[in-house]
């Protein structure tokens, strides 16, 4: 472990100064899921934290952003974030994280809290529930026609598939598509996907980081100016009524500079007052990278060695 400590150590450095990485995270299930192949489980999650644990020193993220630009981070900086509000974060990975004494910033959306859905969660959990072995697609005007769902393998490309196609429509179109698969449902689709009001508070309460990720995670790029605010804004008000504290960390949805968000947009959340934002940008971030677009990445991996050797890979890609 000592000599992957200092491999990384190694990688960890850009012009005598260490570089953060921050982790990005969206659900940790119970158990493997097909339509969800792109999620860590809980038994991988925990391995995984304890790489991390041992190999990184693990900061709050505001914290780190500080230091980052004071240039005081310590050796193998790095942050774990996880995205949208998804209730197994505070079921299945906060206990996780609290037991081997890591911090993680939970970035909510706070539409969906409360019995909400995410469209694509409609997307994916319609499609698992579909019960004739393929649909006809083409009364959503994607131009995907009859896709075959005879096979696990098939139901999950289809969703991958869909979710593609919609993601960069406007937003009353995304969701009006979305409903369509909703409405081919019979006994109806789960509402506990989300966090609820409660479970938010007591991730503050455990001493855990929340921040902003808008109210109904749209592509910024696309909206107006105004709507753009609004959103930004909104999510930010509730998360500060819900905790009585404020919120000053906040999460670009999809996260791609240019094609999520753009300058305005780093303008909007810089007059609201967060003090750092978080990108999905790949690589780690430097005294140099501004404070409102901070790098992120995933290591997609459920192997250990192989998760450890992205991290540190991921390091030497630097902004």
């Amino acid at each position: 472990m000592g000599l992957a400590r200092a491999a990384v150590s190694r990688a960890c450095r850009r012009a005598g100064e260490p570089c953060l990485s921050v982790l990005i995270y969206h659900r940790v299930l119970e158990e493997p899921d097909f339509m969800r192949a792109g999620d860590v489980t809980e038994t991988v999650f925990r391995r995984q934290m304890q790489l991390l644990g041992r190999l990184f020193n693990v900061l709050e993220l505001g914290e780190a952003a500080q230091r980052l630009s004071e240039g005081t981070l310590p050796k193998r900086p790095l942050c774990i974030t996880f995205d949208d509000g998804y209730a197994d974060n505070c079921e299945v990975a906060c206990p996780i994280l609290r037991a081997m004494g890591l911090h993680a910033t939970f970035f909510i959306a706070t539409a969906y809290l409360d019995g909400g859905r995410m469209w694509n969660d409609t997307v994916i959990e319609a499609i698992r529930r579909e019960r004739a072995p393929g649909i006809d697609l083409t009364p959503l005007g994607l131009g995907l026609g009859w896709v075959d769902l005879s096979t696990p393998e098939q139901r999950k490309d289809a969703a991958d598939r869909v979710i593609r196609e919609l993601k960069y429509l406007p937003g009353e179109q995304r969701v009006g598509k979305a409903a369509w698969f909703s409405e081919r449902v019979e006994n109806g689709l789960p509402d506990t996907l989300m966090m609820t009001s409660d479970q938010v508070c007591s991730l503050d309460a455990l001493g855990m980081g929340v921040g902003a990720h808008t109210e109904t995670h749209p592509i910024l790029a696309l909206l107006e100016r105004d709507e753009a605010l609004r959103e930004i804004r909104g999510g930010k008000e509730r998360l500060e009524q819900m905790l009585g504290k404020q919120i000053d960390l906040f999460a670009y949805p999809n996260g791609k500079v240019g094609r999520d968000f753009t300058a305005r947009d780093v303008e909007l959340v810089n007059s609201l007052g967060f003090k750092a934002a978080v990108t999905t940008e790949r690589g780690t971030s430097s005294r140099s990278t501004p404070r409102l677009e901070i790098h992120r990445f995933s290591p997609s991996s459920r192997f250990p060695l192989e998760f450890v050797a992205r991290v540190a890979l991921n390091c030497r890609h630097q902004s």
